[in-house]
């Protein structure tokens, strides 16, 4: 496990504000009891702000043609949509939601090659919204894998996401499983896939980035 590289930004800031609180708490309480259960749940706080920010060591079982989750989280919607940014067609759609505990590095969900990226400032709705996946703020990313199938899939931004951060370039191969990005806080991802793709996911089924199989195409 490694900390993210784009997060050590705001990990000082949980940090130095942490410490802020500490500094006030001690003049205000002392060195009472009071103050010593306070400034250690301040600390609890700041470590868990640290190891939000955590990029897990993972197992990948992604390939050309099995799909894996991007990231960690429940399984919240699956369904037909019409997808109209870039795969201009209907497609299975799988959306991830990921909470305040979910590691929330995001990955590869297959090896391939991005056709697309886009970034959208938008609206931060509520992630599980239905209106999120088009008005939130997020990036969408197109892949064509080896067998010549595409893929879409959106990182959006929730209620409390403010930062996305997406490693996608047109032109760049990827493999599945190596990390894409990096959602900071609350937030969701959706996947467009073929009709034609066998899913191995319901709604409700928890599942972890690069070790959950979603579809096979």
């Amino acid at each position: 496990m490694h900390i993210d590289h784009n997060s050590y930004g705001s990990i000082a800031l949980a940090w130095l504000i942490c410490a802020a609180l500490i500094i006030i708490s001690r003049l205000l309480f002392g060195s009472s009891t009071a103050f010593w259960l306070i400034a250690a749940v301040i600390l609890m706080i700041a470590v868990w702000q640290t190891l939000f920010f955590r990029v897990p060591v993972r197992k990948a079982v992604g390939s050309a043609n099995v799909i894996t989750a991007v990231a960690d989280g429940k399984i919240v919607i699956k369904k037909n949509v019409f997808e109209p940014q870039f795969l201009n067609r209907e497609c299975i759609q799988v959306s991830i939601f990921m909470d305040f505990f979910d590691v929330h590095a995001n990955f590869w969900p297959a090896d391939g090659e991005i056709t697309y990226y886009h970034y959208y400032p938008g609206e931060h709705f509520l992630a599980f919204a239905p209106k999120a996946s088009a008005e939130n703020e997020h990036s969408c990313i197109g892949m064509r894998l080896p067998g010549g199938q595409e893929i879409l899939f959106k990182q959006l931004a929730g209620v409390f996401a403010r930062r996305i951060v997406c490693y996608a370039k047109v032109g760049l191969p990827v493999k599945g499983g190596e990390q894409c990005g990096i959602i900071k806080f609350g937030s969701r991802i959706d996947l467009f896939l073929p009709t034609d793709a066998k899913l191995k996911v319901k709604v409700g089924d928890s599942v972890r980035a690069c070790e959950t199989v979603l579809a096979e195409l």
